[in-house]
Formats: structure tokens, sequence, C-alpha cells
């Protein structure tokens, strides 16, 4: 999903229509509107030339927008949206606790909860 906002926000900020951005990369309507909602993941092919249109790696279409280091020769990388979520936790002392304690058990509650 995290794909699919991305192009969906990035061609909304350059003002393109579905149409007139399939036309740039030469794929339907159809692909774009799939690539957004995600019901179709784009070739590597693809994944290149919406990366030149908007100019942004692919790396940042998958999420791999900062990288954080796990220990002294090992990082994993977050997305930007998954900072605001920490950060916006962060907010919330008590919960943010809980999820510290005991992260497999507190996100379990939350899920049953929005369901």
């Amino acid at each position: 999903m995290l794909l699919g906002k991305r192009v969906r926000d990035l061609r909304k900020e350059k003002g393109l229509t579905q149409q007139e951005l399939g036309d740039l990369i030469n794929v339907t309507k159809v692909s774009i509107c799939c690539y957004e909602n995600g019901t179709r993941m784009p070739t590597i092919d693809t994944l290149l030339e919406l990366g030149k249109v908007f100019g942004v790696s692919i790396d940042y279409f998958l999420g791999r927008d900062q990288a954080v280091n796990h220990h002294e020769d090992s990082y994993f990388y977050l997305a930007e949206e998954e900072i605001k979520i920490i950060e916006e936790l962060r907010k919330h002392e008590n919960l943010y606790d809980k999820l510290i304690e005991d992260p497999k058990r507190t996100v379990e509650l939350i899920d049953k909860k929005v369901r």
C-alpha cells in the first residue's frame, strides 16, 4: 500500500491524471489505478520510469527512506510514514510504554480493537 500511496501523492503533486501518467511511462490508466490501489505491482522497469518522472529512486517507492543503525554493522530502513507513526506514538506515553514493554501483545490488542 505504501507504493500506491506514494505514486498517487506524487502524481497529484505534479498535477497529472492517471491517464497522463500512464502515457508518460507507457502503461494504461488502468495500470496506474491498480498501482495506486495496491492490486498490481509495477515491474522494475516501470518503477524506474516512475522514478524518472517524479525525480525519486526506487527505494523511495519501496519505503526505504531512512537508514536506521540497528547494531554496529546492521541497518534497516524506515519509510517516512513509519517514522511519523513512531513520533505520534511517543506523544501517547502510556501506549508507547506498553508497546516497548510487550510490542507483540500490544499490537494484537490494538488490532483486535480496530476490527
